[in-house]
């Protein structure tokens, strides 16, 4: 997926300036798409261009007036084409992965405050994701009944909270075996599998 078809898609939801629509992507988009405002802006200025988007100037008391984007018919092509084209399915690249697999041939312990780095900034942003879920979708304020596009919003949501939920289960996981690891890393079948010890 490209920048483009998540400005799209959140347009579509909302017209909005490039600030408001900067803003979406750090409280929702942002569960499947991340981007910087400078990004953002960058492609919003190249998509007008293109006539994918429509601006309107609205006026603001005590303050400059903001551009307002819109998605024009051009835009609902450019997405309704994107989403009747097949993607393949998305590969993992995982670097924590790689240096996990990698501690066998160092010290697995010296792995555990950087696995324990991770485990805290996952477990902050299910938070996020499950706080946002009663913001919007499950909490006394929320919608009843949600729309179509709320409910699709909602399923990509949970998506992201299982995401988050099964990434933490195997960093507790990872822990646990590192600190099994360290446990006996004095012991003749050690960590490195009857390999060497490498060289300080």
């Amino acid at each position: 997926m490209a920048l483009e078809h998540a400005i799209l898609v959140s347009l579509l939801e909302k017209p909005g300036s490039g600030y408001e629509l900067a803003r979406r992507f750090e409280r929702s988009i942002g569960h499947f798409w991340t981007a910087t405002h400078q990004q953002i802006y960058r492609v919003l200025k190249r998509m007008e261009s293109e006539g994918v988007l429509s601006v309107r100037e609205v006026p603001q008391q005590g303050r400059p007036d903001k551009k307002e984007y819109s998605v024009a018919a051009p835009g609902r092509t450019a997405l309704s084409r994107w989403l009747h084209e097949p993607i393949e399915p998305e590969s993992l690249r995982h670097d924590l992965a790689v240096k996990i697999r990698g501690a066998a041939f160092d010290d697995p312990a010296a792995l555990v405050d950087e696995v324990e780095r991770h485990h805290r900034a996952h477990g902050d942003r299910l938070a996020r994701y499950l706080a946002g879920e009663h913001r919007d979708f499950t909490g006394p304020d929320a919608p009843a009944p949600l729309d179509a596009g709320q409910q699709l919003q909602h399923v990509v949501l949970r998506g992201g909270i299982a995401y988050e939920r099964m990434t933490i289960a195997w960093l507790d996981d990872v822990l646990a075996t590192l600190h099994t690891l360290a446990a006996t890393a004095g012991a003749p079948d050690g960590p490195h599998g009857g390999r060497p010890e490498p060289s300080p």
